[in-house]
């Protein structure tokens, strides 16, 4: 593998929907499938070679009903303490020698495979940190290059997962227009759920 395409996408899929009724995020339906296969297959479709899907919620269901052939699975038993915890958890269980790490959300269906391969090509030209953006504002997917992914570790607490590091070294983060090929709307409620069709 050449260093820049060493890229191991990080999907966070750990939440467990408490304004959804308890259900899973992972286990969403969306256009006859998981969300959670959906995420990953988008991180492939992208471009990432390896894909890394931290569980949380009811992960032992999510595990043996969502399909997900040649994804590294890690367990996050600290899922109710935010998405930090997810973020470290899947960041520990992660091999040496990846370039950087792509990381998405289990919850933003409107992410797709365009994103993903337009933050891969950033990364490509020489990026060490960088995001999607939507008409100019920060979202997902975010990529974190390896010289960054202690920092990351070390500052993913709560529900902010990357922000910190994001805040630290803005002056160094490279912005990747996405709205375009993407939308970042999430899916958090009910009203989310019909809007997008899934439930």
């Amino acid at each position: 593998m050449e260093q820049r395409d060493a890229v191991t996408a990080l999907v966070l899929a750990a939440g467990g929907g408490r304004r959804l009724g308890g259900r899973p995020k992972a286990l969403l339906p969306y256009r006859g499938r998981p969300l959670v296969e959906h995420a990953a297959a988008a991180a492939r479709a992208g471009g990432c070679r390896e894909v890394t899907v931290v569980l949380g919620a009811d992960r032992e269901r999510v595990r043996s009903t969502a399909h997900l052939p040649g994804c590294r699975l890690v367990a996050n038993p600290d899922w109710e303490d935010g998405m930090g915890s997810s973020l470290r958890a899947g960041l520990a269980a992660l091999p040496a020698g990846r370039s950087a790490v792509l990381v998405m959300l289990v919850d933003t269906p409107g992410v797709g495979a365009a994103a993903v391969a337009r933050l891969l090509a950033a990364h490509r030209a020489g990026a060490g940190l960088a995001a999607a953006t939507y008409g100019g504002r920060r979202g997902h997917p975010v990529l974190i290059g390896a010289e960054y992914l202690a920092e990351a570790a070390a500052g993913a607490r709560g529900d902010a997962g990357a922000r910190a590091l994001l805040a630290a070294h803005a002056g160094e983060l490279v912005p990747v227009e996405c709205a375009d090929v993407a939308s970042p709307d999430d899916l958090d409620t009910p009203a989310d759920l019909a809007r997008w069709g899934a439930g």
